[in-house]
């Protein structure tokens, strides 16, 4: 690029952050002629273009960016003594078209409607309607837990293997689709990530790929959370990147499957985020009515945090400060925390609903 591009692509990039902050507050805007107009097809033709591919072509793209930045890195980093300002404008030049492209693709989406607003769900709810969910949450993963051949003690073990369970999940959100259109997913674009050892150490069990449109998910997690972490993506790749938002998709995903093992797994990870909230607000009824949960759902649950202990590392704080940051930089205040207001969808949402 010639030097007075590349100057002009530095400037764009705080005009980048102004436009953006302004754009968040006409929602409507966003919602309808991006996240509803332009996106879906961008979204579909990415996952026609890239899903068919066996492995991950996000994955290849992230390592020849690594090494091309390394290796520009290497034969540029003489000029910080000499010609520092240009140094740091090649650097703002090459941040702003990445930016730019991110946010074309797909960040426009954490500027959209609420889910909470589109699907007319109230966001507050009391102790005692999170009780009633929670209890009806146990009385059915107890009961789905037994029906399918196992004792109350022992953790139920999928019998799938991480690419059926790929083709379980779309299953869901095709039952989905009568009642929420915007939750029509075709194709699938959905693998195993080559970076899982990387993203466990981070602490992450799956990503979405904004550049290839594929969805990505940790093959080291424990196969119980493989559905809905692999619905959780599909989610993001259907254009809702709130991650709380996500996570309520991915139990209605799972919930609505044909698949009593895939349901399953969508009731105990519901169950989990409301008996943690219960925690929050009432220890003493946590700890009653965590008696009342099979010690299998429990064991799996243990399972999972051993499993997430075994790679506990100082990286990992860094990465997930980072991904706050980046998600509190992105419309969502809450950052990491945000996660836990699945729960209040949950419980406004099935309060009048059977499970």
């Amino acid at each position: 690029m010639r030097k007075r591009t590349r100057l002009i692509l530095a400037l764009l990039l705080p005009i980048q952050f102004l436009l953006l902050h302004v754009l968040k507050m006409f929602p409507d805007f966003i919602e309808r002629y991006y996240s509803q107009g332009f996106y879906p097809y961008l979204s579909t033709a990415s996952r026609y273009l890239f899903g068919w591919i066996p492995f991950s072509i996000g994955d290849v793209f992230y390592l020849l960016i690594g090494v091309l930045a390394i290796r520009w890195l290497y034969k540029n980093v003489r000029r910080l003594t000499f010609e520092p300002v240009r140094f740091f404008v090649d650097i703002l030049a090459t941040l702003s078209i990445v930016y730019f492209v991110f946010n074309l693709l797909w960040g426009f989406n954490y500027y959209r409607v609420p889910l909470y607003k589109t699907l007319d769900i109230k966001t507050d709810y009391t102790t005692e309607q999170l009780i009633s969910i929670t209890e009806r949450l146990i009385s059915k993963s107890n009961a789905m837990h037994r029906n399918l051949g196992f004792s109350d003690s022992v953790k139920v073990v999928i019998p799938y293997s991480q690419k059926e369970i790929f083709k379980k999940s779309i299953d869901g959100y095709k039952n989905l689709e009568s009642e929420y259109p915007n939750l029509s997913y075709s194709p699938k674009s959905i693998k195993k990530s080559g970076w899982s050892l990387g993203l466990t150490y981070m602490g992450y069990s799956g990503y979405y790929n904004p550049f290839s449109g594929e969805a990505q998910v940790n093959n080291l997690i424990k196969t119980y959370k493989f559905p809905v972490v692999s619905c959780h993506e599909q989610a993001h790749q259907l254009g809702y990147a709130a991650e709380n938002e996500a996570n309520f998709i991915a139990t209605l995903a799972t919930l609505a499957n044909d698949d009593d093992y895939i349901r399953y797994t969508g009731y105990i990870f519901a169950l989990r985020y409301c008996i943690n909230e219960i925690a929050r607000r009432d220890i003493d009824t946590y700890h009653i009515i965590l008696k009342t949960i099979n010690p299998g759902i429990l064991a799996s649950y243990k399972e999972m945090r051993d499993f997430w202990q075994k790679y506990q590392n100082p990286f990992e704080t860094v990465s997930k400060l980072f991904w706050d940051q980046f998600l509190k930089a992105n419309n969502q205040s809450k950052g990491i925390m945000s996660y836990s207001y699945m729960v209040a969808l949950v419980v406004n949402h099935y309060e009048n609903k059977p499970f």
